[in-house]
């Protein structure tokens, strides 16, 4: 329905679903671009909150040891709910239907809404006037909250927010994105130098 809402047409929306099955990088994609962003801009900023998705695929293709034909198709559903039940299986035959399972379930009703909200969407018409333009940051923000368990990942949260917001009236639409995505090196930089400091301190 966002995506609609923003501009996309519903093949378009529908088209994204069953290509990028992964929600934050889709809402960052549709946010970026519904702000007027570059589609560039935009599908990089998207990336970079997919990439996790890879490291999640190093450990599963260790624990899934799936055959070599299956391996690229499978890819499609590392995402975190899938990664979080095959890793809590206690066997590979566990964690592989664990995996396929989840991932059949997620990605059929994941792009069955996709479909109904933009249908919803091209009914209802401007979906700002409904205040739904602000669905997907709220979404994405439901998401990110409970991840955020220590004080570097607030850290961490609390800069990008900085930096996105910040930039945002300098910047195109998109790049504060890709900026805010320094804040992780920024932050861990910072705690790097102070554990050595207190280090040296200690062995002093």
């Amino acid at each position: 329905m966002t995506s609609v809402g923003s501009g996309l047409t519903l093949l378009q929306t529908c088209a994204l679903s069953l290509l990028v099955f992964t929600g934050a990088s889709q809402f960052a994609l549709v946010g970026a671009l519904a702000a007027g962003g570059n589609p560039l801009t935009a599908a990089a900023g998207a990336f970079f909150l997919g990439v996790r998705n890879a490291f999640y695929g190093l450990r599963l293709s260790q624990l899934l040891a799936l055959p070599r034909a299956v391996r690229p198709f499978a890819a499609q559903w590392v995402i975190d709910e899938t990664t979080v039940v095959a890793l809590a299986q206690p066997t590979r035959r566990g964690a592989r239907i664990g995996f396929a399972v989840t991932g059949v379930t997620l990605y059929v009703l994941w792009n069955l809404t996709t479909l109904l909200g933009g249908l919803g969407a091209e009914a209802i018409g401007d979906t700002d006037a409904w205040g739904l333009d602000a669905a997907g940051p709220a979404v994405f923000l439901a998401l990110l909250a409970p991840m955020l368990k220590s004080g570097v990942e607030r850290a961490v949260a609390g800069l990008a927010v900085v930096l996105g917001l910040g930039l945002l009236p300098v910047l195109p639409g998109g790049v504060p994105v890709l900026v805010a995505a320094l804040a992780a090196p920024a932050v861990l930089y910072v705690q790097g130098r102070r554990e050595a400091r207190d280090g040296k301190g200690e062995a002093r």
